[in-house]
């Protein structure tokens, strides 16, 4: 399994650790870890790094 830590591009502040799944419903990002907590933030993914598991958002 790939978990991923996700970052604010602009400072990078982990928004979320051991990230499972990021799901798109218009402007909003909807991220979930591994014991199903979801964090929802208002941006758009910016960058997704699979191999260091790395995903920047762009938040507003």
């Amino acid at each position: 399994m790939c978990l991923a830590t996700v970052y604010k591009e602009s400072d990078d502040t982990v928004i979320c650790r051991n990230v499972s799944k990021i799901l798109v419903e218009g402007d909003n990002l909807i991220i979930r870890d591994i014991m199903g907590d979801e964090t929802t933030v208002e941006g758009k993914i910016l960058m997704v790094d699979l191999a260091n598991s790395i995903v920047k958002l762009q938040c507003d």
